[in-house]
């Protein structure tokens, strides 16, 4: 194998941080809630009456989920949270019988309504759930959209050709340590013309194969954020070591007027667990982020990340050096995808 250069490097060799972590770290845990719970993290976020909203991730001393709703006007401190929680399981719907985790919120122009896309839990497994609001009071529960098992999934915010778009995560195969072949776990695109029905199923991105930092598993963050380039999506990688998984991120950059096409895809991972409230917790070695913020007017990208599954933290970086970064990565067909 040809010897690697990262795109990374500063001048005393160590890498260069596409998202820095806020150094207060981190911005919401259990204890700031206003009723017991376990655990916050993977929280979606979007803008809502001129503040930041979180969706948060909340699981309780069952091990069930449901999500509360956190807002600040500043997006990192000054947290005003829900003293119930905002969205819960359904009995009216089975399929969330065990809870509902890792939502993604889409604001949709056409619907003039926040899309809010999460994995409904039960003993049939993981499956891709859609809600609407107008308000984040009330919502539309619209039950489960594709079959078990799948999960990590958003929407486009608009229509191509007519059609809706979802990226997501069909579980794939379950493989083991010592296994490097298989189906795998890969991000998924699929289209709707009525957000219901879903159908031309196809493969967006491809786990790669063997020492990969994204081998075999991989899966949506965010939802895709629009940019002059393109579509820009922040994914998660899984890789299986001795001591368990670690999650760490990669970016990928898709094509403007159809999503289906990949530019570019990061061959490194750029963000990965580094801090001790990263590192431990009750999953240990995860970053996993389900929401990121875009100010256009100065460019920056907050990220907005469950640590551990155990906490909420912030890192921000800014939209420019994520493009410059991803414009000088690999394309498709390159050897180093797959």
């Amino acid at each position: 194998m040809p010897f690697f250069e990262t795109r990374l490097k500063n001048s005393d060799n160590t890498y260069r941080e596409l998202f820095v972590r806020y150094p207060n770290n981190p911005i919401l845990t259990a204890k700031d809630w206003p009723y017991a719970v376990n655990t916050v993290f993977n929280p979606s976020a979007t803008i809502f009456n001129n503040q930041t909203l979180l969706l948060a991730r909340v699981e309780d001393r069952r091990g069930f989920s449901h999500f509360t709703k956190a807002v600040s006007d500043d997006g990192v401190t000054n947290w005003k949270i829900d003293k119930f929680p905002t969205l819960e399981p359904s009995p009216d719907f089975p399929e969330e019988s065990w809870g509902i985790e890792d939502p993604r919120i889409t604001w949709i122009d056409e619907l003039e309504s926040w899309a809010v896309v999460y994995t409904s839990y039960s003993r049939s497994g993981p499956t891709v759930s859609l809600a609407l609001t107008k308000d984040f009071v009330s919502f539309e529960k619209m039950g489960s959209i594709m079959p078990p098992e799948d999960k990590d999934a958003a929407l486009f915010p608009r229509r191509f050709q007519g059609k809706w778009m979802l990226i997501h995560r069909p579980i794939g195969a379950k493989l083991t340590s010592e296994e490097e072949v298989g189906p795998g776990a890969h991000i998924w695109l699929s289209c709707s013309s009525d957000l219901k029905y879903w159908g031309d199923h196809q493969i967006l991105l491809k786990a790669r194969r063997g020492a990969w930092w994204d081998a075999n598993k991989i899966g949506l963050c965010c939802p895709p954020l629009e940019t002059p380039d393109g579509w820009l999506i922040l994914y998660h990688g899984v890789r299986q070591t001795a001591s368990g998984c670690i999650y760490r991120l990669g970016l990928a950059l898709l094509d403007g007027e159809d999503p289906t096409k990949v530019l570019r895809r990061s061959d490194e991972w750029i963000f990965g667990p580094e801090e001790s409230y990263e590192r431990e917790g009750d999953v240990r070695d995860v970053v996993f982020p389900c929401g990121w913020v875009h100010d256009k007017a100065s460019g920056t990208v907050r990220i907005y990340y469950g640590a551990a599954d155990s906490r909420i933290c912030l890192a921000t970086g800014t939209l420019s050096d994520l493009l410059e970064y991803i414009k000088s990565c690999p394309g498709p067909s390159a050897a180093s995808t797959y």
